[in-house]
């Protein structure tokens, strides 16, 4: 079993379904209104635990039902929580969804308590305790949060735990070459191709990974959605195949999927290919349910999706 410290936000997400966007000043009606867990480091965090993994969240939420409906599916999955911090001023953090017909989201995020998570309540010990470190690039935007996940990172450099950086749209927009001074030394990172061309400021594939070497990233996992996700490392450049999936509902979450399924794999053993493809399998299922946690994946289903893949002639 594997023991991850994960660094990332804890968020209620608030869906709305619609036929279109509003335009400036209007209103439109949703077919159906929810609120579900989300945020990258909860979902991260309980789709390792219920993999199998034994998992440490350090995240920060407000007080109220809030921060209970933030933290439902990860206590529910087992996580560890004594980390997570309770912030007396700020409420837990949200972001406002609209979901349309096609599956695409227009996001609005409001920091909350999240930014706010408290760096001086980090000891290195919690992290050197652990085998691996997975952080949210979301969480190195801005404030507190940022501190709290750059001494992460260095304690577990320190401790040389393996480490993964989670890339998100709004981190790589807002900090770009900032960024990239803080990965520097990362193990793994992961991104879809928007990120990585918001990332470098290249317009493929090819210049944007070779930019990140440059950088000492030499291990690249781009999420290309129903194409797959591609591997690149100096040994390898692969296109791994999605998992063809029926019942599409809405994608939230499911880049933090991959992530943790690929994850998993690396610290199971698996090569990097195979790795790849589970986090393939666990992205895919995750799109049929609605909430970025609501897909559950054990580690038997995983691998029992991923080996018909290769049965069925998957390379």
């Amino acid at each position: 079993m594997t023991k991850f410290f994960v660094v990332g936000d804890v968020t209620v997400d608030q869906m709305y379904f619609v036929n279109d966007l509003p335009d400036v000043g209007g209103e439109v009606a949703a077919s159906r209104a929810v609120l579900e867990p989300g945020g990258a480091g909860g979902t991260l965090a309980a789709a390792l635990a219920r993999l199998g993994n034994e998992v440490v969240l350090a995240a920060r939420v407000g007080e109220g039902p809030f921060a209970e409906l933030a933290l439902k599916h990860v206590k529910k999955a087992g996580v560890d929580t004594r980390l997570v911090q309770t912030d007396p001023a700020l409420q837990t953090s949200s972001v406002t969804l609209l979901i349309t017909p096609d599956t695409q989201r227009t996001m609005i995020s409001g920091g909350g308590a999240s930014r706010n998570l408290d760096a001086t309540e980090l000891r290195a010990e919690h992290v050197a305790a652990c085998d691996a470190l997975v952080v949210s690039a979301y969480s190195l935007v801005g404030g507190p949060q940022r501190e709290y996940a750059v001494r992460a990172l260095e304690a577990a450099r320190r401790a040389r735990l393996t480490t993964f950086i989670d890339m998100g749209s709004g981190a790589a927009d807002a900090l770009r070459e900032h960024l990239l001074a803080l990965i520097s030394s990362v193990d793994y990172l992961l991104m879809n191709r928007r990120e990585l061309y918001a990332l470098t400021g290249e317009g493929s594939i090819s210049p944007a990974v070779a930019g990140l070497a440059a950088r000492g990233v030499k291990r690249v996992l781009v999420k290309l959605g129903e194409m797959g996700s591609m591997v690149i490392t100096p040994e390898l450049t692969e296109l791994i195949e999605a998992l063809e999936i029926d019942g599409v509902l809405e994608s939230t979450g499911a880049g933090d999927y991959y992530t943790a399924a690929f994850a998993h794999g690396v610290m199971e053993g698996y090569d990097l290919h195979y790795a790849a493809r589970l986090g393939n399998v666990a992205g895919a299922l995750n799109v049929t349910a609605i909430g970025a946690q609501s897909c559950v994946i054990d580690a038997p289903m995983l691998y029992r999706y991923a080996e018909a893949m290769l049965a069925s002639g998957h390379a």
